[in-house]
């Protein structure tokens, strides 16, 4: 296992933990407001969506930034080797940017139907 896939396991399980304790946080609101009538005290459903929103969408980010880093790291280092095949590689890294970009904008879209439709 290389260097690079090991950090991103590594950050992929913290992201996980991070995720379920804000789960677990905003959960025990709900409870203790569900258990005394008032909805005040605890967490409200358009911070529920914020916070959900603005999770869902710092992660895509993150992810896609660091994959094209990735991306453009491994073609510049491929064209560097082997120069003659540069079309080939320039296609394939720009059809695989595109594949991350797409992801991330499906994120977008998650996010718009929890702030708007959910």
């Amino acid at each position: 296992m290389n260097k690079t896939v090991r950090l991103a396991s590594i950050l992929a399980l913290v992201i996980v933990f991070m995720l379920i304790a804000m789960f677990v946080m905003m959960n025990t609101g709900y409870a203790f407001a569900a258990g005394e009538g008032d909805a005040a005290a605890g967490i409200s459903d358009t911070f529920s969506k914020g916070l959900a929103s603005a999770v869902a969408i710092g992660l895509a980010a993150c992810g896609g930034a660091v994959a094209m880093g990735i991306a453009t790291a491994k073609s510049s280092e491929a064209i560097s080797r082997q120069p003659e095949a540069e079309g080939k590689i320039r296609s394939t890294f720009m059809l695989g940017l595109v594949f991350i970009e797409t992801a991330i904008i499906y994120a977008l879209l998650v996010v718009i139907l929890i702030i708007f439709v959910i």
